[in-house]
């Protein structure tokens, strides 16, 4: 039943040709924030994650990037994942154009309760991303998935049929590659999600070494999404090895061999 529906959301994201409604608010950037919440972190840095973000919407930096785009307003959805999506996580779409309406943002998510859950789809993530943004009310500019995670993707669909699907229909995905207590895979995880999550035009990964780190590493994220497109070069470190396998998550898990992956055979 979980492989039917991730199919389906990936389906929907590959059709996903955004029609805004006559009349709908232009913004810079309608930016969906899927935060990995994955068994994997424990309790302490899925709390230390969370308050990133919460600091990154207030802190001024975040605040002039918004004001200083064409329209001076951005568009923002969140939620969090782990093996599925925690759809009692959802924020929708909400307008941001000042100080307030980033602080009311960043209170709803301070006021949560922290837990995590079990597996790691990033597949799922962006699949559901993806749907978000094509429901979207706003009229976009541009159009951007940020992921976070700390492993690669072991449930659901393969994660790149997902990317592709996603950029395919105009939307760039960025990665915050959580390196503190990364899940078990071989190679590494920034390497993983330069060439297995991330995509389109200008996209980029930052990784993240240590929980202090969190806070300055999502704030410089979110500005650099919000201003003017990304770097011009991909923030991942230099490799002389083959790219990565981006099965490489599904391997590590029993029964692998057993599984079948359409998408794959496209």
């Amino acid at each position: 039943m979980m492989f039917t529906t991730l199919a389906m959301l990936l389906s929907l994201s590959s059709a996903a040709a955004v029609t805004p409604a006559p009349g709908a608010a232009q913004v810079d950037v309608a930016l969906v924030l899927a935060v990995d919440m994955s068994g994997s972190m424990d309790l302490d840095e899925a709390r230390v994650q969370r308050m990133g973000y919460v600091e990154a919407l207030r802190h001024p930096d975040f605040i002039n990037a918004v004001t200083a785009g064409l329209n001076g307003r951005i568009a923002i959805a969140y939620f969090e994942w782990a093996g599925s999506v925690n759809e009692t996580s959802v924020v929708g779409w909400l307008l941001i154009d000042d100080a307030q309406d980033a602080a009311a943002l960043a209170d709803q998510l301070a006021s949560r309760p922290v837990y995590t859950r079990r597996g790691t789809s990033i597949s799922n993530a962006i699949s559901f991303a993806s749907k978000l943004i094509a429901t979207s009310p706003f009229d976009a500019m541009r159009r951007v998935i940020d992921v976070s995670g700390d492993g690669p993707n072991n449930l659901g669909p393969p994660v790149d049929p997902a990317r592709d699907a996603a950029v395919t229909s105009g939307i760039v995905i960025n990665g915050l590659a959580i390196l503190i207590r990364p899940s078990g895979s071989a190679g590494s995880l920034d390497r993983y999600y330069a060439d297995c999550v991330i995509g389109g035009p200008g996209s980029f990964v930052l990784p993240v070494h240590q929980p202090e780190d969190f806070a300055v590493a999502i704030r410089q994220k979110l500005v650099m999404e919000v201003s003017r497109g990304g770097p011009a070069e991909r923030i991942v470190p230099v490799q002389t090895a083959p790219p990565t396998d981006c099965m490489i998550g599904e391997k590590l898990r029993p029964g692998f061999l057993d599984r079948v992956y359409p998408e794959l055979e496209k």
